[in-house]
Order: structure tokens, then sequence, then C-alpha cells
């Protein structure tokens, strides 16, 4: 079923984008792996994310390319502080251990638990809309990563593939928590993501005794780290204005397929009969999200809040003298009560409850 350009677009490619840039960095950090202590790397991959998006963010500014986006608020830092926590120090270090224990390919595709993770938290804990077909498709992620990480015998499921699961839990807590922040600027909120959690991940590495790396390392771990973390995320916060959490987690999916196609290439790792199983699973998984449609009546509180906006049906407002009139912009703006129905997904505005069929 041909999805809507209506909802679809820009959140789909841009959640898209966000998994490729991040599918490909798994293979590539592993490479690195070698040559760095994981925990040490998961700081360098995140203070290179951090300083080339601080290279950006100052970039707009010397340049006056000013994007029209909200800056982050004194309210929004408890949500920012857990973010950084959560998936910027937690997630990265366990990715990097289980990166140690697992090859590559089984590693990238493990990273599906991550969707899993941020589709069952934002159902059961902010109550986001998730009918029976997404949650099958759900389920069947979760087959084809059980599949891929069970070893047999009594060693069952590896230390290696548990510590990528307990990143892949600290990043779909972290997706959540981000979707609180998303109406802020994304360049921002990844920025100081990166610059605070690689600090902080470089400094407890260096304290544990982990070797400087060499020149060439730190700097391939910061290409890296901008293009797949740090560039990553920004998209990600993008797709999760415009389809909601599940949703851009479910897109988001995409990734462990690149970074396995990657694996395959780089490591020369056999495409073996469990990997293609576990990425049927997988993509069979996928396929309900992609092929979603919902359209109800539906009614908007009045609220106020600040986004990026343009004035379509949800942002009939006046403005205050001295608010720039140019279209994207973003301001203060209370929204007026609304009912009406048309095709979306739970994105900024879209955020209402649903009756349980």
């Amino acid at each position: 079923m041909a999805l809507h350009r209506s909802i679809a677009w820009p959140g789909a490619p841009l959640a898209l984008a966000s998994a490729a840039l991040f599918g490909a960095s798994t293979p590539l950090a592993k490479l690195l792996l070698g040559h760095a202590d994981p925990w040490l790397l998961a700081g360098l991959l995140y203070l290179g994310s951090g300083l080339g998006l601080g290279i950006v963010h100052l970039g707009r500014r010397f340049l006056r390319i000013e994007a029209p986006e909200a800056p982050l608020r004194r309210s929004d830092l408890p949500w920012l502080a857990a973010v950084v926590l959560v998936g910027g120090v937690v997630g990265p270090v366990l990715l990097m251990v289980g990166l140690t224990l697992t090859p590559a390919s089984s590693a990238a595709l493990l990273l599906n638990l991550e969707g899993l993770a941020t589709l069952g938290i934002a159902w059961l804990a902010f109550r986001e809309n998730v009918d029976r077909r997404l949650m099958l498709g759900a389920f069947a992620i979760l087959a084809g990563a059980l599949l891929l990480s069970w070893r047999g015998g009594p060693e069952g499921i590896g230390w290696g593939a548990l510590a990528i699961a307990g990143a892949c839990l600290a990043w779909g807590i972290d997706n959540n928590l981000t979707r609180k922040l998303s109406a802020a600027d994304p360049v921002q909120i990844a920025m100081t993501k990166g610059l605070v959690a690689g600090s902080v991940n470089l400094a407890l590495a260096l304290s544990q005794g982990a070797a400087p790396p060499s020149l060439a390392i730190a700097a391939g771990a910061s290409v890296v780290g901008f293009f797949g973390y740090g560039l990553s995320l920004v998209l990600f916060v993008l797709g999760l204005r415009h389809l909601g959490t599940a949703r851009t987690g479910a897109y988001f999916s995409m990734a462990p397929f690149i970074g396995a196609i990657l694996a395959i290439i780089l490591f020369s790792e056999p495409l073996t009969y469990r990997l293609l199983a576990a990425a049927v699973l997988m993509g069979v998984g996928l396929y309900p999200h992609l092929a979603e449609q919902h359209e109800h009546e539906h009614a908007h509180e009045e609220m106020e809040n600040e986004h990026v906006h343009v004035h379509d049906a949800h942002h009939l407002h006046d403005h205050e003298p001295g608010v720039p009139v140019e279209e994207p912009h973003a301001h203060v703006h209370r929204h007026a009560p609304l009912v009406h129905r048309h095709p979306h997904y739970p994105d900024l505005h879209h955020r209402h409850r649903h009756e349980q069929s």
C-alpha cells in the first residue's frame, strides 16, 4: 500500500536518512575498535559529533544563515540531561562492549531491538497510538533478533548480544525522551548531547587507564561520529516532529540492514542462512509500519508552544509586533481549539489519545 505524501513527507525520508547514517557507522566503529578502548571510542564518537555540529552551528551564525528554529529553553534542561546520560553515556558504552564480543553483521542486525524498545516505551509509557499490526511487526523484529543472537547449547544468548540489547533499551528510552525536545533546534540538541556525552565518556575512559588514541584514530572516530551520531540525530529529531516516536523508531530499524550489508563487504563475513532468515523476519516486521494509514476525526486542545512552522490549518494565529512574518518562522504561539479530520501521524500537533480497538 503506498504511503500518502501528506503524512509520509518529509518525516519518512528524514528518518530513513538518519537510519542510513547510523547503520553505516556500526561496522566502521568495529574497524576502529581494534585500535582504541571501547569506552574511549564511545567518547570519541560523540565528541566528534558534538564538535562537528558545533562548527555547523557557529558557521550558521558567522555566515548569517539563521535557521528558523526555536532554541532550547531552561525548561528543556532536565529532559536534555536525561537524554545525554541514557543515550549519550550508557548506550554507546554498551554498544562498544557488545561490538568487541559479537560479529559486526550480527551486531548490526541486533540493533533492530532499538526500534522495538522505542515502540514499546512509546506505547506503554507515553500512550502513543500503536495498533495490532504495528505490534505484530514489532514481534517479528524481536523474533529476528532472537534468531540472530541465539548460539545454542548451554551458552544461549551471548554476553555481547546482551550488551547490545542493553544499548538498544537505553536508546529506546533516549528516543522517547528526545520527543519532549523535538520542537527545538535539532542541531543545538545534537551538539549539546555530543559535547557533554563525549567529554564525560572520554574523561571516564582515560581515568580508568585507557591509552590515548593516535591522531589518525581520533580523526577517523570524529568523522564517523559526526555523520553516524551527530547528523543522524539531527535527522532523527526532525523525523520525530512529523512521525512521532514509535513510527520514527520503526523507520530507523532500517539502520541494521544497512550496517549488515557494509559489514559483510568490509569484513568478508559469511552470508549465512540464519542471517538471511533474521533479515527476512525483520523486514516483515518493518512493513506494517511503512504501509500504515491513519485518519479519523480528532480534537486539538488549546495550547501554547514554540517551534518552527508555517501558517497551515494548525497555525491560524495573529502575530505580536516584531515577530518576523517570513515563513517558516519560530515564535511562541497559541493554538486555538480545533476539530477536523485528515490523515496524520502522532506528530507535534497530533499527540492525542485513541480509543482502544
